[in-house]
């Protein structure tokens, strides 16, 4: 065949695959059709173009823009000249045995040490799997409360931050290197003035304090100077929620939500799903009021308003988007329609056509029901959500108060203020951080960097040499929490005694050892310090087979906040701040980033990478608005995304001057589907001008636009557009399906109808006909099956895969080429109009076909199936030719185009699994349904003489899902979960009709919306 014989070929086929595009989208266009950006759902000529490309814009392309042909042809001729030297090796390292091996140590066998992950100073149990003492993953605790042998995606990530080579390492006065004895002599004769004077001019600024050990040292520091003062600030901490319990109840309490009782649940802007503390727990609770099985056709009830969509909002089986303002407006025509006294404040309620509805299910479900707020929304709605599960006969079933589990419940703004103003006033003498960068994240009008330096003697305790260390005299390097010895309460109080799985790194301290410098001046470990203080409070028995205990559960027994007895207080509303007016334009709103959060993991590539869950971007924040908004400022003409003509990967969007409350900033603008008109949301966390390489200098920082008096946003932003554009890299079209029949989402009504949706007729057999002979599988014949229904989008299974196998951070510029290594991807998907659309979300690993495309096309055999079902790879042999990435109809292989793995830095090395292969540039990855874990499995049985038990291995995703979403095990015992979910009626395949025979299959996602609305 000539070259232009092959072209003409292609164009016909490229000709015939666009009419058959055309003929389905045809047949697809109705409320159902789902899609996942705006130039999808527009179908411009722009995404065809790009959809009908194999790979994204520029993945053929070298950096410098070479084509991969003329790549060959210089390498060839540079391999010629130079020989093999030049190669790609892996370094050198020496195997050498122990003298004395340690009794506990087994190489090739992991430990397992039960710790918890802090995070806004509450705990998360987790089990940190150790290497010869080096950790290398971590699991949830199926003993601890908040995690049930789960984990989110931050807890998977905080891993990297360990090895993180970026972390400071060494004690820094006035910016050169000194060390910790120094710093102990330095702190005498300050020591010695406190003592004389009481302590006063001493103030130590915390974060959120749960911990018992470092609360009793505060108390401590208290009683030896009398005048110091302790101040905690955090940036994203829950200061409303817990104004509005003292607010509704007068007092200071903790509430305990148990979603496993509720039957209708109503959020207020509440993203319970995502990085409260129990969260986790939340998700499995509430996850487990929708699963759906023939035998069980009968879920919750979600109503959700919210101005910036969330995973609550995607999960909504009714939801509104509201600007922030009309949030607490709603609450209170909620309140007043359910009987409760809501004040004064807002008087009409914003038009939502599910409120009448709403309200009877709530009437209909007392005991059963349960109203929530968010962190962002005032202590007034916050009370009055109190005050609704009250007046329903919630509290006591759906909700539980409980003491504080914080040290010294407080306003933390009103501390912070009140710090500042000390420090203006001069009153502070020494001021130590333990832990926070307030210089970065304090409100703007704060001024926190220009008033610290006002202190004579400035400490500061944190894992970088960051915004805050360069203000300070003296930095201490934080010891990361798999370092170090401490404690921790959960969301229910539940303690934890958090021991190290390695030494320090970098000679770290933890907060326990600087404040013990700090009362009396010695240096203590943190092992002393946990440990008296647990040994003062144990009561009889013997106390060393408790702490023996203790550290092997992971769990302090019988410690978790005792129930406490509340009432409404009468009159509350009015007692309330007046809400502000909000007819000044454009309003803003502040949120936490769904990955890096307040900004604390930004230097962490695991996150920064991860596609954030509804917007899918990826190493940037974006100021978000909806399509109207977008129209109305002049910035779109269309109900288009106002992305380049380029569309797909890499984007480039107007880049807008936002003015609010005298601070400016430049911000790339996200048009998001289903957010609220008449507001932006951008998120914190970005913007660092001194934190690791990885995470200085990327997006911009919403930390310039808040202020004190409004730290979630309000009424007043002004948007300019400067003219300019801005590229941002987001994966919300890599692996698009061209709008084939690959999500089946329905109603609760439809699957009672009809568990297969009216596809019966389409539904291919799981074993259709072949040219081949059917392979047996004696043994084994391991499947998944993911429930759609439980899938929150949370992204905790990429992360989790990641540390797993060794999988690389490619950065921004890659992964707008299309490049990003991740081996699963969580597909968004919108259907209904862009205004107010219905989101789904749909893990994709590789399905394992039976009927393999990929292998039949591979040159060399590198990918090959096994005896027992599953789609291996073979990285010795491949060569990098992606023709099995052409033949993939799931899109679900990744080409490793550079060195993208650290194979120098020694860290970065402790941190990989040694049970699976590290690899090098030029090979094809996937998901291989984690055979390092099955092996060791199958090793351990055999030894026993037995077959493996069900669920006996876990995949990394699946160990971690809070939810419960993905199932796997072997389909040959019939008795198996994933054999028991595959018999569901509504199980069905990813292109079934290809014949690939996947042994990943699926269950369809389904809302359970109120027919009182949906006749109406």
């Amino acid at each position: 065949m000539t070259p232009d014989e092959r072209r003409s070929r292609q164009r016909a086929f490229l000709a015939a695959r666009a009419r058959l595009a055309d003929d389905y989208r045809a047949s697809r266009q109705d409320d159902r059709h789902a899609w996942r950006s705006l130039d999808e759902l527009a179908d411009t000529p722009e995404f065809r173009a790009f959809l009908h490309r194999e790979f994204p814009r520029g993945a053929s392309e070298l950096l410098d823009g070479l084509s991969r042909r003329q790549f060959l042809r210089l390498m060839g001729a540079s391999l010629a000249l130079a020989g093999l030297t030049a190669c790609a090796s892996q370094p050198h390292d020496k195997i050498v045995p122990y003298v004395n091996q340690p009794a506990q140590v087994t190489p090739g066998k992991p430990l397992f040490f039960a710790t918890a992950t802090p995070f806004g100073g509450y705990g998360t149990g987790v089990l940190a799997e150790s290497h010869l003492g080096r950790p290398t993953k971590l699991e949830g605790n199926p003993d601890h409360p908040a995690s049930l042998g789960a984990t989110d995606a931050i807890t998977q990530a905080t891993l990297l931050d360990l090895y993180d080579p970026d972390r400071s390492q060494t004690v820094l006065r006035d910016g050169r290197i000194s060390s910790w004895d120094v710093f102990l002599g330095a702190l005498q004769p300050v020591l010695a003035k406190f003592r004389a004077n009481g302590g006063a001019g001493l103030y130590v600024l915390t974060e959120t304090v749960t911990s018992p050990t470092l609360a009793d040292q505060l108390a401590a520091l208290r009683r030896a100077y009398p005048a110091a003062r302790w101040h905690q600030y955090e940036p994203a901490g829950r200061d409303n929620a817990r104004l509005g319990a003292r607010l509704a109840f007068g007092t200071d309490v903790n509430p305990v939500y148990r979603f496993a009782d509720a039957d209708v649940i109503v959020a207020l802007d509440a993203d319970f799903l995502m990085h409260w503390p129990g969260s986790v727990r939340y998700e499995r609770e509430f996850i487990d009021g929708r699963r759906v099985r023939a035998d069980r056709q009968t879920m919750n009830r979600l109503y959700a308003v919210e101005t910036a969509p969330t995973l609550v909002g995607a999960l909504a089986d009714h939801r509104q988007a509201l600007r922030p303002s009309e949030v607490a407006a709603f609450a209170a025509g909620l309140a007043r329609a359910l009987g409760v006294d809501a004040g004064a404040g807002p008087a009409a309620a914003p038009a939502v056509p599910w409120l009448a509805a709403a309200v009877r299910d709530l009437q209909q479900h007392r005991g059963r029901g349960l109203v929530l707020a968010g962190e962002a929304q005032p202590p007034l709605v916050h009370a009055l959500a109190h005050a609704i599960n009250d007046a329903l006969g919630n509290a006591g079933h759906t909700v539980v108060y409980t003491e504080p589990v914080e040290a010294a419940p407080a306003d933390q703004l009103a501390a912070l203020r009140a710090l500042v103003g000390d420090l203006v006033a001069g009153k502070v003498d020494t001021l130590a951080i333990l832990g926070g960068n307030p210089v970065y994240d304090a409100p703007a009008d704060l001024a926190f960097g220009a008033r610290l330096t006002s202190a004579p003697l400035r400490i500061h305790l944190g894992p970088f040499a960051d915004e805050t260390a360069a203000l300070c005299q003296w930095h201490i390097p934080q010891a990361h929490y798999l370092e170090t010895w401490s404690d921790i309460r959960a969301f229910d109080g539940t303690a934890t005694i958090m021991q190290p799985t390695i030494e320090p790194l970098y000679g770290g301290k933890s907060a326990h050892e600087v404040l013990a410098a700090l009362v009396d001046g010695v240096d203590r470990t943190g092992h002393d310090i946990v440990r008296a203080y647990w040994q003062g409070r144990h009561a009889g028995g013997d106390f060393e087979t408790f702490w023996q205990t203790t550290l092997h559960d992971g769990v302090v027994r019988d410690t978790a906040a005792a129930p406490r007895a509340v009432a409404i207080q009468p009159g509350f509303a009015g007692r309330a701040a007046p809400a502000a007016p909000a007819d000044q334009g454009l309003e803003l709103a502040f949120r936490p980033d769904p990955t890096i959060w307040d900004g604390r993991y930004a230097d962490n590539g695991w996150l920064q990478e991860l596609p954030k869950p509804l917007t899918k971007l990826t190493w940037d924040n974006a100021a978000l608005v909806s399509p109207a908004t977008a129209r109305r400022l002049g910035l779109v003409t269309d109900n288009t995304d106002p992305e380049s003509k380029s569309a797909g990967d890499a984007v480039g969007v107007p880049l807008v001057e936002l003015r609010y409350r005298g601070g400016v900033v430049e911000a790339p603008l996200w048009v998001m589907p289903g957010h609220a008109d008449d507001c932006a949301t951008i998120h914190l966390g970005y913007g660092r001008t001194r934190t690791g390489k990885v995470g200085t200098g990327l997006g911009f920082n919403a930390y310039l636009l808040r202020t004190s008096d409004a730290p979630w946003g309000g009424p007043g932003l002004e948007v300019r557009p400067p003219g300019k554009r801005y590229t941002l890299a987001t994966t919300q079209n890599h692996g698009t399906m061209e709008g084939r029949d690959i999500l089946r989402s329905g109603t609760l009504a439809d699957y009672r109808r009809d568990p297969r949706f009216d596809h019966a007729d389409e539904r291919v057999p799981a074993r259709g006909p072949s040219l081949y002979p059917d392979y047996q599988y004696p043994d084994y014949a391991w499947a998944m099956s993911i429930d759609l229904n439980a899938c929150v989008g949370c992204g905790a299974c990429v992360l989790a895969c990641q540390a797993e196998n060794n999988i690389p951070v490619v950065g921004k510029l890659q992964v707008s080429e299309g490049r990003e290594m991740h081996w699963i991807r969580v597909d968004r998907y919108y259907t209904g109009p862009a205004e107010a659309p219905e989101t789904a979300f749909q893990p994709v690993p590789c399905m394992q076909c039976e009927n393999a495309p990929c292998e039949l096309v591979c040159p060399v055999g590198a990918t090959v199936h096994d005896s027992e079902g599953l789609n291996d790879m073979v990285y010795q042999r491949c060569i990098g030719t992606r023709y099995c990435s052409n033949n993939c109809p799931y899109k679900v292989r990744r080409f490793n185009f550079f060195q993208y793995t650290d194979q120098r830095e020694p860290t970065l090395m402790l941190m990989r699994n040694p049970e699976v292969t590290v690899r090098e540039r030029g090979v094809m990855e996937k998901c291989t349904y984690c055979v390092q874990r099955i092996v060791q499995t199958r090793i351990a049985a055999q030894n026993e003489g037995r077959m493996i038990r069900d669920g006996e291995v876990q995949t990394a995703c699946q160990q971690v899902c809070p939810t419960r979403a993905i199932v796997f095990g072997n389909i040959n015992d019939r008795g198996s979960a994933v054999a028991k979910l595959k018999a569901e009626p509504a199980d069905y395949s990813l292109l079934g009709e290809l014949n690939t025979r996947p042994r990943t299959t699926y269950l369809p996602r389904l809302r359970n919306p109120n027919p009182d609305v949906t006749t109406s």
